[in-house]
């Protein structure tokens, strides 16, 4: 009966890390995905808004009024897109989001890669558990950090933070 119970242990800590590295991944895949579509959007919006402006100072439009005023409302729109799109890069820190997610997946998949080269005879279940929980907590804080700008750090069962201070 004692092997059967370890065995189901072992099995659930094992499928808390498999969990685990595959939501970080996931996540990070998704964080790089809007990065990505952020930041181009930034330099695409940004280029239009100078070119844009320097048609309608120009003389180039003066020949139609109907273009010259698309040219003069299009500046100040796309102006405004640009601060829409920097805004939320900037409020969802999805670059600083995706690189955590990417740190975290690889740390996991160190210490899975450890447990399972621990004799099964030798592996300490609640220790791998708290570190599992620590590893969600402290990403967790992070995130909250960047997005909030603070997070106060959580406590473990021995009266340290979860970084171990």
């Amino acid at each position: 009966m004692e092997t059967q119970n370890q065995d189901e242990i072992d099995k659930y800590i094992q499928d808390r890390y498999k969990g685990a590295i595959g939501y970080y991944w996931s996540a990070s895949k998704s964080n790089k995905k809007w990065y990505k579509i952020t930041r181009s959007l930034t330099v695409i919006v940004g280029a239009l808004v100078t070119l844009i402006a320097s048609f309608t100072s120009s003389k180039i439009i003066d020949g139609s009024n109907g273009i010259k005023i698309a040219f003069e409302l299009g500046t100040p729109i796309l102006a405004a897109v640009l601060t829409i799109v920097a805004g939320f890069s900037q409020s969802f820190q999805w670059g600083s989001t995706w690189q955590n997610m990417v740190l975290t997946a690889q740390q996991l998949q160190k210490e899975f890669d450890r447990y399972l080269v621990t004799p099964v005879n030798e592996r300490n279940f609640a220790e791998e558990a708290e570190k599992l929980n620590c590893f969600v907590i402290s990403e967790s804080e992070g995130f909250f950090e960047r997005m909030l700008g603070g997070a106060k750090p959580s406590i473990n069962k021995n009266g340290k933070t979860m970084n171990g201070n």
